[in-house]
């Protein structure tokens, strides 16, 4: 597989639904709940890209651009965005669904990077 194909393949999206227990007293998804799904799409992205064991260095940015409220369905969406020797960064987009129409619209945006690992847990080179 190419390199293009590799990073195409290993796109993620996971669907989640806003449960009450999950939102603050604005009735809306905590933050840092967010920030935690979206680290975990950004490591199952980076996983299925390489194969090997990856670890979270860095969130870049984290726009939050539209609240989520209780009560709606939530896809997050990764997908690489570059590929360097021991690293690589995923761009996490998560978009909020309302449960009865159509409705959709993007809420928040991530960049994470992620670090291949060896035995020692020292960096090692990306599979590529």
């Amino acid at each position: 597989m190419t390199l293009e194909e590799r990073k195409r393949a290993a796109k993620t999206s996971i669907f989640k639904a806003v449960f009450p227990n999950t939102t603050n007293h604005y009735d809306t998804l905590f933050g840092g709940t967010a920030m935690h799904l979206m680290d975990e799409v950004a490591f199952i992205t980076a996983t299925r890209f390489s194969r090997q064991k990856m670890v979270t260095v860095s969130s870049d940015k984290i726009d939050f651009t539209n609240p989520i409220p209780a009560g709606t369905i939530i896809e997050l969406v990764g997908h690489i965005t570059h590929v360097g020797n021991t690293s690589l960064k995923v761009a996490v987009d998560i978009y909020i669904e309302e449960m009865y129409s159509d409705h959709r619209i993007k809420a928040i945006t991530g960049i994470f990077t992620l670090v291949a690992l060896d035995e020692q847990k020292r960096p090692m080179p990306l599979r590529k």
